[in-house]
């Protein structure tokens, strides 16, 4: 007969790992001799390598029992729908894998691949990585929001930067963001925004629809992220209200 550290040395597990088996019903407790002690024999040293065997492999102890009661037909239908449970875990883990390479990128982050290009195109045109950082971080609201609609928008998004004054127009708006609210060069903003807006309107009516089926509160959020960075662009927004249009996400000409 043996001590629980003797059975658990024969058997090549711990004493703790043999205590958590009596609690999980696992392996049956044996009655203490007159010293006090539990004492094994040689069925609980064949158990616990049985029960061992099956925790390495993977099977979870849940399922342990059930394995040990069954007989050779039960046995092999058990490790049928094990074997199918470790495959199916191993796809997970293999797409969990696929995203965390793709998130090495760091726009990849909630966002689809076009948005993501979006975001390169603009960092080509020597936009500033902080507000590379703004356009992505909207983008990913609007996403949340819209998933279904984000590739039809980028579409209308990437047509739109085709266009020289867009880009002339998104370059100047970086540059400016740091300047002071007082600044005088941020009415040739303005100015620049505006006929940026009558131009895109006149040429590009689904541009203004794209703008129209964002609801108020996404709208809001998006403008309020954009004059919350900088004074500078608050004022522009101010200053392009006072020349008959509004907004910046939806932007809308002021009717009369």
């Amino acid at each position: 007969m043996l001590t629980i550290s003797e059975v658990a040395d024969f058997a090549g597990v711990t004493v703790r790992a043999v205590r958590h088996y009596h609690q999980r019903g696992l392996l049956p407790e044996p009655p203490r001799d007159a010293s006090g002690y539990r004492r094994y024999d040689a069925d609980a040293v064949v158990a616990l390598v049985r029960i061992r065997t099956l925790a390495e492999a993977g099977v979870p102890l849940a399922r342990v029992a059930e394995l040990l009661d069954a007989d050779e037909e039960q046995f092999a239908e058990a490790l049928t729908d094990l074997d199918a449970d470790l495959r199916a875990k191993q796809r997970l883990i293999a797409e969990h894998r696929a995203r965390v390479r793709a998130l090495a990128a760091g726009d990849s982050l909630a966002l689809p691949q076009v948005v993501v290009d979006y975001l390169d195109r603009l960092r080509e045109l020597g936009i500033s990585e902080e507000t590379v950082k703004l356009e992505r971080d909207s983008w990913i609201l609007v996403h949340a929001r819209y998933p279904e609609k984000v590739a039809e928008w980028m579409g209308m998004k990437d047509k739109e930067l085709d266009r020289p004054s867009m880009r002339r127009m998104y370059v100047q708006f970086d540059q400016s963001r740091h300047w002071s609210p007082d600044d005088p060069r941020l009415q040739e903003v303005a100015d620049a925004a505006v006929a940026l807006f009558h131009e895109v309107s006149a040429d590009n009516p689904e541009a203004a629809q794209a703008d129209a089926d964002m609801d108020k509160e996404i709208v809001s959020l998006l403008d309020d992220k954009m004059v919350e960075s900088s004074s500078a662009w608050r004022r522009v927004l101010e200053l392009i209200e006072e020349r008959g249009w509004t907004g910046w996400s939806d932007v809308r000409q002021a009717e009369t």
